[in-house]
C-alpha cells in the first residue's frame, strides 16, 4: 500500500475543500435552518408527533442523509472528473499506484468532507429541536457508511460523465428525489398501503430507516436489513469501481 501517494491524493482534495471552507461551512447551516423554518414550523404546527416523536426531531435524520448523499456525490465526482477534463488523470495511471489506492485518496476525502457536512447539520440542528441520540455507536456507523458508499458513487458518476452538466444529472434528477420519496420527512407508514409496498421498492428508504432508528429506536424496516442493504450498495460500487479500472471503461478510452 502505497501510504505516500494515497496522502498526496488525499491533501490536495482537501486543500480545495479549505479554500472554499466558509462556503462549506455556512451553505448546509443555512439550508438547515430553512428546512426547520419551513418544515418545522409550518408543516410541524400541523403535526405533533410521528412515530412518538416530534416532527421537528423527526426530520433531523433525513435532512443529514440528504446533504451526505448529495456532498458525498458531487464532492467526489468532481474530484475525479476534473483530472480528466485537464488530461492529468494519465499521470495517476501511469504512477506506481493501484486503484485501491487512488479510490482511496479520492473517494476518502470526499467521504470526509460528506462527514463534515453531516456533522455540521446534526450541530446546527440542535439549536432547533431537542434530540437524544439513543444508539450512537450505530449512529456514527450509519453516517460513515453513507459517506463512504456515496462518494464511491460519485466516483463511479465522475469517471461516466463526459461533461460538466452529466455530474449534476444523477443527484439532482435521481437521488435528490429518492430521498424526498423514501421517508425522509414521514414515515412510510403514514402512506396509503399500496403506496407502501411502491416505496418499499426505493433503496433510499432503508438508509435513512436505519439512521432514524439509531436516533429514537423507531424504523419503517429492521435494522439489520438497513444495514445489510448499505453492505450491499458499498459493495456493488466497489466492484463497479474495480472493473472500470480493470477494463479502462472512460478512463483510457
Amino acid at each position: 500500500m502505497n501510504l505516500t501517494a494515497i496522502r498526496a491524493m488525499y491533501v490536495s482534495e482537501m486543500a480545495r475543500f479549505f479554500r472554499t471552507f466558509m462556503q462549506s461551512f455556512l451553505s448546509p447551516v443555512i439550508s438547515t435552518s430553512l428546512y426547520f423554518v419551513v418544515f418545522g414550523a409550518a408543516i410541524g404546527s400541523r403535526i405533533d408527533e410521528v412515530e412518538g416523536v416530534s416532527y421537528g426531531s423527526f426530520i433531523v435524520p433525513g435532512l443529514i442523509m440528504l446533504s451526505v448523499m448529495t456532498q458525498g456525490i458531487s464532492n467526489a465526482s468532481f474530484g475525479i472528473y476534473f483530472p480528466k477534463f485537464t488530461g492529468t488523470i494519465y499521470e495517476l495511471l501511469s504512477a506506481p499506484i493501484n486503484f485501491l489506492e487512488v479510490v482511496i485518496g479520492f473517494a476518502g476525502a470526499a467521504a470526509t468532507k460528506a462527514l463534515f457536512i453531516g456533522t455540521v447539520i446534526l450541530g446546527t440542528s440542535a439549536l432547533f429541536v431537542e434530540m437524544e441520540v439513543q444508539h450512537p455507536l450505530v449512529m456514527v456507523l450509519f453516517l460513515i457508511l453513507t459517506c463512504v458508499s456515496f462518494a464511491l458513487f460519485g466516483f463511479i458518476i465522475g469517471i461516466w460523465a463526459k461533461n460538466f452538466e452529466q455530474l449534476q444529472l444523477i443527484p439532482l434528477l435521481v437521488i435528490t428525489p429518492l430521498v424526498f420519496l423514501g421517508g425522509s420527512f414521514y414515515s412510510i407508514n403514514m402512506l396509503p398501503p399500496i403506496w407502501q409496498t411502491i416505496t418499499m421498492f426505493n433503496p433510499v428508504v432503508y438508509l435513512i430507516s436505519g439512521f432514524r432508528w439509531s436516533f429514537f429506536g423507531v424504523a419503517d424496516v429492521p435494522i439489520l436489513t438497513s444495514l445489510l442493504a448499505i453492505g450491499l450498495f458499498q459493495g456493488l460500487c466497489l466492484f463497479a469501481v474495480w472493473w472500470i479500472f480493470k477494463t479502462g471503461w472512460r478512463i483510457r478510452k
